[in-house]
């Protein structure tokens, strides 16, 4: 409103005042509260360093399942299920991480000092290691990465996209420590792009663009570039920029409203919006604020996560009032779907 129609404004009765007022936006559901039961040791460098994690379930016994995460400042970090730290890779600026069975993936972040490749190691059952395969350039400059098992051919994907919008989708066949990768689709998704998920279930890609929402595009090579649209920021939207990590666990998907500090929650299938939580203070470890990547997943990781894990990138780690390096939290996916089935 002008300053001129503020002054005339003031003098007119306050029936005729409602009359001119805007519509206020609707307000977004309180978001519902969980606490996590277990956080990591914190990433070994200070500052914004901490950022994606990728949870490995182990085939035979679940409780020594691990969970994958990026020092993007120069290292990965491998957690065992009670937060301890069991491998430390240097030398990997990996800013996302993802895996399909024993195969993980880092996209090797250029602007924090890497080299903009995709990294490929492979996880050893038996020790719980992961062993570097091979660096694979891409055209994009790798930020974020995420994986896809194509249930039609069953072939191995992966998504490496860049804050300049590109996405591109490599075909990887990995026969023992031979690594073949094949660029078989090349796109522009628009502004800065990074959080994604490939789901199996739906052969569906979900890719976050930051201040814009999240794109629903197909999974397979042969998809196109048509889009859907999941959910957007600003007036209407439900996520508050910056849009960052995406997973799904069971029957509903998630994703990281970083400016709100909360996590958006949809239906699997019919991808509806059904609210939000946050990961709060608790007994056992601090809230997750600030979030950038997250994983979930329902499978039981043995005596401390029977019916699964939703794990959130902590951006501000400590109590409050305190700060430290920042870690990863873990919550019993159970205190999730009973919220939201």
């Amino acid at each position: 409103m002008s300053f001129a129609l503020s002054v005339r404004a003031a003098a007119l009765p306050a029936a005729v005042l409602a009359t001119l007022a805007l519509p206020a936006a609707p307000a977004q559901a309180a978001a519902i509260s969980v606490t996590a039961t277990v956080e990591t040791a914190p990433v070994s460098h200070s500052g914004d360093a901490a950022d994606d994690p990728a949870i490995w379930v182990h085939p035979t016994d679940p409780a020594k399942s691990v969970v994958v995460a990026t020092d993007k400042k120069g290292a990965l970090e491998v957690y065992d299920m009670t937060g301890a730290r069991i491998q430390r890779i240097a030398g990997d600026y990996g800013n996302n991480v993802d895996l399909r069975g024993n195969i993980v993936v880092s996209a090797d972040d250029e602007a924090a000092g890497g080299d903009g490749a995709m990294h490929i190691y492979r996880i050893d059952p038996a020790t719980r290691q992961l062993k570097r395969l091979k660096d694979v350039p891409t055209e994009v400059t790798a930020h974020g990465i995420c994986l896809y098992t194509s249930p039609v051919s069953g072939k191995l994907y992966a998504f490496p996209n860049s804050t300049s919008g590109r996405v591109e989708q490599w075909e990887l066949a990995v026969n023992g420590d031979a690594v073949t990768a094949t660029s078989v689709r090349l796109w522009d998704a628009g502004s800065a792009v990074e959080g994604c998920y490939a789901d199996e279930t739906t052969g569906k890609l979900y890719l976050g663009e930051e201040d814009v929402g999240v794109w629903v595009y197909g999974a397979e090579p042969t998809a196109g570039t048509s889009r859907t649209r999941l959910d957007s920021t600003g007036s209407g939207g439900h996520i508050t920029a910056d849009t960052e990590g995406i997973t799904a666990a069971g029957n509903r998907i998630y994703v990281s409203s970083q400016g709100s500090n909360d996590f958006t929650v949809y239906d699997r299938t019919t991808r509806a919006y059904l609210g939000r939580f946050s990961v709060s203070n608790g007994t056992a470890a601090d809230d997750c604020e600030d979030t950038d990547g997250i994983d979930a997943t329902s499978a039981n990781l043995g005596p401390a996560f029977p019916q699964g894990v939703f794990i959130c990138q902590d951006g501000s780690n400590g109590a409050p009032g305190t700060s430290g390096n920042q870690n990863f939290k873990f919550v019993p996916l159970q205190r999730i779907t009973a919220q939201f089935g």
